[in-house]
């Protein structure tokens, strides 16, 4: 002879925390992997319009009258040490991919989509913050900028970028 007793019922408070918490972590993980994705596929276009990123959630369209092309560079963070990124002020920080807001070691604001501290683009621009993008050949990257958002017409008023 067997008898059976059910357990008695769990309160439904657990249920209340733990679906939440869950929606956190997955939203969390999927964040993580939609970012991490950025490293391999994140893109930068010139045109006379200005400079697109795009990427991850810091993609944006930075208009040619806020860029300041004569004062790009090609640079290497590793011997560069003023432009170094110090402190994440939003974004992601991971070995071998930085994007999003940075303070610089010399104070300075920078949006970041950095993969090879060694190839990196400088691009300072009027809206008081700079540019630091990983591309295979700056150089060539910055006479494109250069090139194309030349006679880009003067700023007015307070940039909005």
């Amino acid at each position: 002879m067997t008898e059976t007793f059910p357990i008695v019922p769990g309160q439904l408070r657990l249920l209340w925390i733990a679906v939440p918490l869950v929606l956190v972590v997955l939203g969390a993980a999927g964040a993580l992997a939609y970012t991490l994705s950025a490293a391999r596929t994140a893109r930068f276009e010139v045109s006379a319009h200005g400079l697109r990123l795009r990427g991850d959630f810091y993609a944006r369209t930075i208009p040619a009258a806020a860029l300041q092309p004569d004062a790009a560079r090609a640079v290497d963070l590793r011997t560069e040490q003023a432009l170094q990124p110090v402190a994440r002020t939003g974004g992601t920080a991971v070995p071998g991919y930085r994007a999003g807001w940075f303070r610089l070691r010399d104070g300075e604001r920078a949006l970041l989509y950095v993969t090879d501290p060694s190839r990196v683009a400088y691009v300072p621009t009027r809206a008081g913050y700079s540019v630091l993008v990983s591309v295979a050949d700056p150089a060539a990257f910055i006479d494109s900028l250069r090139r194309l958002t030349a006679g880009a017409p003067a700023p007015t008023g307070a940039p909005g970028v």
